[in-house]
């Protein structure tokens, strides 16, 4: 009988899936349901939602990059062991998605945060693999939509904490919305001709639709793409055409892809700097100010604007 790589990694995923079925973590042992979260802002928000009422377990934490990742072992444990598994979809998971399809099999809730969104508001991704761009939680109004939907879940699965999830849901929508206020009131401050944010990938595309911006990624929509020598040059070009005064780095994606577009700015004639590092797929590190959610979003535009308007 003949076997290709394909059917071996499947069968030797399925073995551990199996395997992590008969695992008890601790965190089952205090009678609280098991809540897992794939990226630190869904972690974020189920945080907030359960507050003490349930376990949370996040697991890509700051730094790494979803669209990459593939699931440990004790990832597999984790999944096999949770009441409930919150993603965002839309193929930012991308190397998680057999094992998401497995749980969901296996009659686990698995409450995907981008299928909450109308598809008439989703952006459209023609670099990748998905049908839409994944990164939804930066339109602060459409992320909002998918904290409803794992809200709603969250009570279904555990009824009898479901006034203390709604409670807190309401609270942390509310500051949501202060800091989409907040991010709306600090953009006026660049001048309109240079409202542009050139980063490492194409990744604040919701970011751009909904406060009216233009942006720019080195990269496509994920971060699987690679650049070419053309589009550094072709980036180059627009920012030394448009006398851009800053460029931006990521906290998941490494800084030699927007250091070679300083580097060829700087042979056209125009002096571009690094105006600092956004979060863009990965939240910050502990105190970073940017490891919560609304934390990212302020941290993002005070960066942003900060060195737009240093001159």
């Amino acid at each position: 009988m003949k076997f290709n790589i394909t059917t071996l990694l499947l069968a030797a995923f399925t073995a551990i899936v199996l395997s992590a079925c008969n695992t008890t973590p601790d965190q089952a042992d205090n009678g609280k349901i098991n809540i897992v979260a794939t990226t630190g802002q869904i972690g974020d928000a189920m945080q907030n939602i359960a507050g003490g009422a349930a376990n949370v377990t996040t697991l890509l934490g700051p730094g790494i990059d979803p669209h990459l990742y593939v699931p440990t072992e004790s990832n597999l444990g984790a999944f096999s062991n949770a009441d409930i598994i919150v993603y965002n979809g839309l193929h930012l998971e991308a190397q998680m998605l057999r094992v998401l399809e497995q749980m969901e099999g296996r009659g686990k809730v698995v409450v995907e945060m981008g299928a909450a969104i109308p598809a008439e508001q989703l952006l459209s991704d023609t670099s990748s693999g998905g049908s839409y761009d994944p990164h939804v939680w930066n339109s602060p109004p459409r992320w909002s939509m998918g904290i409803v939907q794992a809200t709603q879940a969250l009570q279904q699965t555990d009824p009898d904490n479901a006034e203390i999830y709604q409670q807190n849901s309401e609270r942390y929508l509310a500051e949501i919305a202060d800091a989409d206020a907040y991010i709306r009131t600090e953009l006026e401050k660049i001048p309109a001709e240079i409202r542009v944010m050139i980063t490492a990938h194409d990744a604040f595309g919701y970011y751009a639709d909904e406060y009216d911006i233009q942006v720019l990624g080195l990269q496509g929509i994920s971060t699987e793409s690679e650049a070419s020598t053309a589009d550094v040059q072709e980036l180059a070009a627009f920012i030394a055409d448009n006398k851009i005064p800053a460029i931006f780095v990521e906290s998941s994606v490494p800084v030699r892809t927007i250091e070679s577009v300083k580097e060829a700015s700087r042979q056209l004639g125009h002096e571009v700097i690094i105006g600092g590092e956004l979060y863009s797929d990965a939240l910050g590190v502990a105190d970073s100010g940017a490891d919560t959610y609304i934390g990212m979003l302020r941290h993002n535009v005070d960066t942003f604007v900060a060195a737009m308007t240093s001159n």
